[in-house]
């Protein structure tokens, strides 16, 4: 896909997310809307998967370690045709499938399931491992929050990474500054987050998340690194693509009313109809 084309899929994940959060009157916009562009890179250039076979051995994993951002895969997962895009809106409703976190079991696409935050980042290690141990290509993916990542457990798992030179490993942290109860200086500053990968023997690659050309460079630079993992570390806007949410702490995790849903999908229907 040409990065016009992955815009274009993108504003249509950002509009998947706005619907099914709203649908659910619960959820969390704020860092599905910031990682929609990670979320679509992923899956429609750089991941090795097909709809039509979730469960193909040989293919590339994804694990979602913040998993309340739940809304921005499931809506990844739709427009690539793993299930229809209008059950999004079923999002968090009793009897759906569509739970308010990943659930591998019911699921198609989805490789772990995820919620308790700082513990994806340990299954995604062991199926790099296991990738080696078996001998084979597939890569696995973990994209965490930058507030998660304030969680001693993926430390372990960045620890065992690194000296096991998992190069079949990227781990992408969506660096947006936000977490629930404010910035994540305020609450407990993780910085300098490359250092800290680095310092667990990471090839750390540093980029703004909303930028389809350095997310290119980025996973295409991971891929070509032997002998270590990458981390990329995606500065992104909370709420990116909602002019209300950008940047606000206050949409971290609450559903648009009516009224803002429909402001939303306006300037959502007009940024598409500008690419």
């Amino acid at each position: 896909m040409t990065n016009k084309e992955l815009e274009k899929t993108a504003n249509a994940v950002r509009k998947d997310i706005v619907t099914a959060v709203h649908a659910a009157k619960s959820g969390h916009p704020g860092g599905s809307l910031s990682a929609a562009d990670i979320f679509t890179y992923l899956y429609f250039e750089e991941m090795n998967v097909d709809p039509k076979n979730p469960k193909d051995e040989n293919r590339d994993r994804f694990v979602l370690s913040k998993g309340h951002t739940a809304p921005g895969l499931y809506s990844a997962l739709a427009e690539k045709g793993f299930f229809p895009v209008k059950d999004l809106e079923t999002l968090r409703h009793t009897g759906s499938y569509l739970q308010g976190h990943p659930d591998m079991k019911h699921i198609p696409g989805v490789d772990m399931s995820s919620g308790s935050l700082g513990q994806g980042l340990s299954a995604a290690v062991g199926m790099a491992v296991a990738a080696k141990l078996d001998n084979k290509d597939y890569r696995t993916y973990c994209l965490c929050g930058d507030g998660e990542i304030q969680e001693g457990q993926i430390w372990e798992a960045a620890m065992f990474a690194g000296a096991r030179k998992l190069d079949n490993l990227c781990v992408i942290v969506d660096n947006n500054n936000l977490q629930i109860d404010g910035t994540v200086e305020e609450v407990n500053s993780p910085y300098p987050i490359d250092k800290k990968f680095e310092a667990f023997n990471f090839h750390v690659i540093n980029i703004n998340g909303n930028d389809f050309e350095e997310i290119r460079k980025a996973f295409d630079e991971a891929k070509n690194t032997k002998g270590m993992p990458t981390a990329i570390i995606a500065k992104t806007v909370k709420g990116k693509g909602v002019s209300f949410m950008e940047n606000q702490v206050g949409w971290h995790g609450k559903a648009p009313s009516d009224d803002e849903f429909k402001t939303a999908m306006d300037e959502l229907e007009k940024a598409g109809a500008a690419l």
